[in-house]
């Protein structure tokens, strides 16, 4: 997970219970017990009742006396939260979830560059350039989770840069889809000069003050992104399909991911 991942044994409950929820395994007006939790997750009533209240914030669960944990509708969920993400990454709605991250990326992502182009300090255009230093670097060396690193940077700071606190805010959301996608090998094990050439031009059009070049930049950016990681899903469902030993599920940082070409 990117952000708040929970500790110890309730977060490890946690996890079970949120991948069982956002796979469908347990569905939505399901009655969950506490004792029954207790006895399946080998665990004490009050782990399993500290990973019910985590779920309740998130929307995932109700509770009520009497009633019990029921699972609530996924129109409830707290979608943007990073852990739900990660959840809905891990299952088998990962396609769906790729999409409609693709799709909110294109809406924000573009227009936070152009923003940025017009709000950026000279401190948020330093940190923008110098992530994209930071992955070239690590691109060139296959650390995918230090290029990884420099990646969230990136988009993070743009977001930050764009002066509108709704669009930071969602920060977490973007850093779990690049999280995603790294931990579930839909990236090349090099990540190709294309995609860190495009974040320069990015982050040279925010300094230069060129809001039409940024959002033009942004927007390649997303959209080779996004159908990338949908090609490595693709491919990745092939290969699991014909048996193939060439899956894009193999170790991270062993040349993985042949179908996904993009390091955007």
């Amino acid at each position: 997970m990117v952000d708040h991942p929970q500790a110890g044994l309730h977060g490890s409950v946690l996890d079970r219970l949120g991948t069982l929820i956002t796979s469908g395994e347990l569905g939505a007006g399901e009655v969950l017990r506490i004792e029954q939790l207790e006895d399946r997750f080998g665990v004490s009533r009050s782990v399993v009742r500290e990973a019910i209240r985590v779920l309740e914030s998130m929307g995932m669960v109700t509770s009520r006396r009497r009633v019990g944990v029921t699972v609530a509708e996924r129109a409830r969920w707290n979608v943007f939260d990073p852990q739900i993400i990660g959840w809905r990454l891990d299952g088998p709605g990962r396609d769906e979830q790729l999409r409609s991250l693709g799709e909110l990326r294109r809406g924000l992502e573009p227009v936070a560059a152009a923003l940025a182009a017009r709000r950026a300090t000279p401190a948020q255009c330093g940190a923008l350039t110098g992530a994209v230093m930071e992955m070239a670097v690590h691109g060139r060396s296959g650390d995918l989770e230090s290029y990884l690193t420099a990646d969230v940077l990136f988009h993070r700071t743009l977001l930050e840069a764009s002066g509108n606190e709704m669009m930071a805010a969602l920060s977490g959301v973007v850093a779990a889809v690049l999280a995603g996608r790294t931990h579930h090998h839909l990236m090349p094990a090099h990540p190709e000069p294309a995609a860190i050439r495009w974040h320069a031009e990015v982050a040279q059009a925010v300094q230069a003050g060129d809001a039409d070049a940024a959002e033009r930049a942004m927007r390649d950016i997303v959209d080779e992104a996004t159908r990338a990681m949908l090609d490595g899903v693709d491919q990745h469902a092939g290969d699991e399909n014909g048996g193939g030993q060439n899956s894009v599920g193999g170790s991270a940082g062993t040349g993985s991911g042949s179908g996904s070409t993009s390091g955007a």
